[in-house]
């Protein structure tokens, strides 16, 4: 954290552990983009497997929605493969799924809805 905070001058908005993806997640302030640090709480955890198999960098790119179930529909009728078929709770309280990354050009995309929520 001190790098994203002491030397790029980004605001730490918190920190949080999502004990079901065993994953701890840091959340930066970025202009008018937010930006999720993750760190795997476990060898076992997605994350620690992601970095094992192809190193530290960007794990995905989070897009937010309104309605997160209508946004899974469209996507599904357009023939494109989810994850998840339905939302799940993620960081900060919020509902997520995701597009497989071999329906998108191996980049892992996240929808996220935080209706009714203070986004962190």
């Amino acid at each position: 954290l001190p790098f994203y905070t002491d030397v790029l001058g980004l605001e730490l908005l918190g920190v949080e552990d999502v004990e079901s993806e065993r994953v701890r997640v840091a959340f930066l302030l970025a202009g008018n983009a937010k930006l999720e640090l993750l760190e795997p709480l476990g060898e076992g955890s997605p994350i620690a497997k992601f970095i094992e198999k192809r190193g530290e960098g960007i794990h995905h790119i989070a897009l937010g929605v309104d309605s997160i179930n209508e946004r899974i529909a469209e996507i599904k009728e357009k023939g494109i493969r989810m994850i998840n078929d339905e939302a799940k709770k993620g960081a900060g309280g919020a509902k997520v799924a995701f597009i497989h990354p071999k329906s998108s050009g191996s980049v892992l995309y996240e929808f996220c809805e935080k209706k009714g929520l203070e986004e962190a």
